[in-house]
């Protein structure tokens, strides 16, 4: 039997989804708890992997549960109770065998939260990048509509890694700008993506695209040539990685 974990965290603390050597990472995290669990080791295979500092509302992971000694139903309050505060395990379903989430994920949602303010709020700092000066929203959402389509979206992807992509095409299916608050001359500014996957860094560079045109740096129009041109020179800067969550994934 495989079982199908929804976790949300906190990436703050975190290295990053993906086990790895040179820092704690979430995937590490759970499958400890896990391997307390089920009394052997456990791997766990997720939907996205995740950057060091991101976040997640509905990261996807699936285990083989041969064994598993609780209820599906009762998995998440039991691995909550051996996790830390910032990992939450928010549901559990029965998955078939083989199932492989990262393959199996047909869109992913992706939101990038920027506070537009004179000064940082430090209420909201871990969730958000912080930019002084003011944007423009309307021509940050007329920008975000020329993103939408399947494309080559090499410009929008970290130099140093489009060499390991075997195709940097990419289909988004939605991606919009809201004001999600506002409050004497602050606001929470909110980019929401969908697609059918993404490149590394991709949605941390179309948030910064996505910033340049609120700033007046590029002119929204600009946007499909910037995308045409596959230079990444060209294209806004990385947002920091604490402004992006996961919300969800779609089978």
């Amino acid at each position: 039997m495989q079982a199908l974990l929804t976790v949300a965290y906190d990436g703050t603390r975190y290295a990053g989804w993906q086990r790895q050597t040179n820092g704690l990472a979430v995937q590490q995290v759970i499958e400890d708890a896990l391997a307390k669990l089920m009394g052997r080791a456990v791997v766990l295979r997720a939907a996205s992997r995740t950057d060091a500092g991101v976040h997640a509302l509905g990261q996807r992971a699936a285990f083989g549960a041969d064994g598993l000694k609780v209820p599906l139903e009762k998995l998440p309050e039991v691995l909550n109770g051996l996790l830390p505060p910032d990992i939450s395990v928010t549901a559990a379903e029965e998955a078939q065998d083989g199932f492989v989430p990262r393959f199996r994920a047909r869109e992913k949602t992706y939101r990038y939260q920027i506070q537009n303010a004179p000064y940082p709020n430090p209420l909201i700092g871990r969730y958000s990048a912080w930019v002084r000066q003011s944007l423009d929203v309307d021509a940050m959402g007329e920008a975000a509509a020329h993103c939408i389509g399947r494309h080559d979206f090499k410009a929008f992807c970290a130099a140093s890694r489009d060499v390991f992509e075997k195709s940097t095409v990419r289909e988004v299916f939605s991606c919009g700008v809201e004001v999600r608050e506002e409050r004497a001359g602050s606001r929470l500014i909110a980019v929401t993506v969908t697609g059918g996957g993404f490149l590394y860094n991709m949605v941390r560079i179309l948030a910064g695209t996505l910033v340049y045109a609120g700033l007046g740096k590029i002119p929204p129009p600009s946007v499909p040539e910037i995308i045409a041109s596959k230079d990444r020179t060209r294209a806004g800067k990385t947002m920091p990685p604490n402004g992006l969550t996961l919300v969800e994934v779609v089978f």
